[in-house]
C-alpha cells in the first residue's frame, strides 16, 4: 500500500528493516521505550502494523496501529515536523486502509494533558467517547517511564478515548 500525497510526500506500509528501525527510534525518543500501554494492554512494535511518511527519501513521520475485528486502534502518531500536513496525511492513509479492509471504527487513547492531540483528532472528525480516570496512574506500573507531568504542567492521570466511525 502506497499513497502519494502532494509535494512528493509518500505514505507507505512499513516493510523494510530500515523502516522498522525508524519506528523503534521514534518510540525510544518520543515515547520513552520499546513498549506502549493503552487501556492496560502492553503493545510491542513487532505486534503492530505501521505507516510511514517519507519525502525525498527522508523519513517524516509514522503511525502505528493494531486491528481487532472491525476496529483499529492508533497506538502512536508522530510527525517529525509539525504543521506540514504529515500527521493529517498519515491519519488519512490509515482511514483509507481501514475502509479497504472493512474496518468500521477507528479509535485511539490520549492522555488528559495532551491538548494538541485532542485538538488535532477532533478537527479530523474524531469524537470524545470515554474517559478512564486513573488509567495512566495504573499504566505506570507497567511502564514506569510515563511522566507525572505533561503539557503546560498538567498532571497526567487519565486516558481519553476518541473514535471515528467510518462509512464504507
Amino acid at each position: 500500500m502506497k499513497f502519494l500525497i502532494s509535494d512528493s510526500l509518500l505514505i507507505a506500509a512499513v516493510v523494510t528493516h530500515e523502516d522498522h528501525e525508524f519506528i523503534r527510534e521514534i518510540w525510544r525518543t518520543h515515547w520513552g521505550g520499546a513498549v506502549m500501554v493503552s487501556r492496560g494492554k502492553i503493545y510491542h512494535i513487532s505486534e503492530l502494523s505501521a505507516l510511514i511518511a517519507k519525502k525525498d527519501d527522508k523519513y517524516k513521520g509514522a503511525l502505528t496501529y493494531s486491528v481487532c475485528g472491525e476496529e483499529s486502534e492508533c497506538i502512536t502518531l508522530n510527525a517529525l515536523t509539525q504543521y506540514q500536513g504529515i500527521g493529517t496525511a498519515l491519519v488519512l492513509a490509515w482511514e483509507n486502509w481501514a475502509r479497504q479492509h472493512h474496518v468500521k471504527r477507528l479509535w485511539l487513547i490520549t492522555s488528559n494533558d495532551n491538548l494538541k492531540a485532542l485538538r488535532f483528532y477532533q478537527k479530523r472528525g474524531f469524537r470524545l467517547c470515554r474517559i478512564y480516570p486513573g488509567a495512566i496512574d495504573a499504566a505506570r506500573c507497567q511502564k514506569p517511564s510515563i511522566p507525572l507531568w505533561g503539557d503546560k504542567g498538567i498532571p497526567i492521570h487519565d486516558e481519553i478515548e476518541l473514535e471515528k466511525w467510518l462509512t464504507v
